[in-house]
C-alpha cells in the first residue's frame, strides 16, 4: 500500500462538474492499494496517518499530528501511484490490485481513519471515478509512506 499525503491548506474534489468533498486545513490523503495487500496493511497505515507529526507547534517546529490538531483529511483512491515507468513511455499498472479488491480496502482506510480521528474529520473521493482534484498545499509537505508484506 502506497500513501501520498500532503498537508493542505485546503483541498476540494469534483465529479462531473460537482464538488463531492471538500476540507479546509488538515491532510490530503491518495492511496493506492498493491496486489497481495490487506486489512493488516491498511491499520498500520492508519496508525502511521493518524501519529504522523508534520503539524508545526508555537515554535514552528513538526511536532503536532492530525490527531493533536483535531484538522480534517480527505481520502481519494489512486491506483497510478503503482504505475511502473521503467520500461518504455506508457506506464503499467500490474502492481496495483483489480478494483474489485481495492475497494474494499479504500473504504477500510476510511472507517479506521473516521474511528481514529472522527467521522466528522474525513471526507473522501469517489473510488473508480474520474475526479478533478483541487488543493493548496501547506509548506510544502508531501511524504510517501508505504507498507509491503
Amino acid at each position: 500500500m502506497r500513501i501520498l499525503l500532503q498537508r493542505v491548506s485546503s483541498v476540494s474534489v469534483k465529479v462531473e462538474g460537482q464538488t463531492i468533498a471538500s476540507i479546509g486545513p488538515g491532510l490530503l490523503i491518495f492511496a493506492g492499494f498493491r496486489i497481495g495487500d490487506g486489512y493488516e496493511v491498511v491499520s498500520e497505515l492508519v496508525k502511521k496517518i493518524s501519529n504522523l507529526r508534520i503539524f508545526a507547534d508555537a515554535e514552528g517546529k513538526m511536532n503536532h499530528s492530525v490527531v493533536d490538531t483535531r484538522l480534517e483529511l480527505l481520502v481519494v483512491s489512486q491506483f497510478t501511484l503503482y504505475g511502473e515507468t521503467a520500461k518504455g513511455n506508457r506506464p503499467s499498472f500490474i502492481e496495483a490490485e483489480r478494483p474489485e479488491l481495492a475497494e474494499p480496502l479504500y473504504e477500510a482506510l476510511i472507517e479506521g481513519l473516521r474511528e481514529k480521528l472522527g467521522a466528522d474529520k474525513i471526507q473522501h473521493g469517489q473510488f473508480g471515478a474520474n475526479m478533478q482534484v483541487e488543493l493548496i498545499n501547506d509548506g510544502p509537505v508531501t511524504l510517501m509512506l508505504e507498507k509491503n508484506w
